[in-house]
């Protein structure tokens, strides 16, 4: 994630690249198909919340820039360390969660998670984006 950011930090961006990685993302809850995989209404809302929450540290460290007639999303140095520590936390829930729960559970609880923290991450992306490219087309209409 992090090399990926970095690249996509010399290219312009639009809608679609904003939008598009929670949509295909979201193909994964086909795993509920499977029995094994459901967890309680209230894991999920826990999950979802938690991923909310951590959702909070990478919206504050994406910002867009104008270069020219382009948008582009501004590296931040604070970027990469917090993805490490969102890891670690995960990876640390995970090892606690593990102990009490089955492997297929676990895997839904982090995915609800992880969907979690990239949904608002991006629609917030996507709203920042907007407000830039319409400052550029009043830019550029005036």
């Amino acid at each position: 994630m992090i090399v990926i950011r970095l690249k996509a930090s010399k290219k312009p961006t639009n809608a679609k690249k904003i939008l598009l990685p929670p949509l295909f993302m979201s193909t994964g809850f086909l795993m509920f198909i499977e029995q094994s995989t459901w967890i309680p209404y209230w894991e999920v809302i826990v999950a979802f919340l938690i991923g909310t929450f951590f959702s909070l540290f990478l919206i504050k460290t994406s910002r867009f820039e104008l270069q020219g007639d382009d948008v582009y999303l501004k590296r931040s140095k604070a970027f990469a360390f917090i993805l490490i520590g969102l890891l670690v936390l995960r990876t640390i829930m995970k090892l606690v969660l593990e102990q009490s729960v089955s492997l297929p559970q676990t895997a839904s609880f982090f995915f609800i998670l992880a969907f979690g923290m990239i949904l608002p991450w991006r629609l917030t992306m996507y709203i920042m984006y907007r407000k830039l490219a319409k400052e550029r087309g009043a830019e550029s209409n005036a």
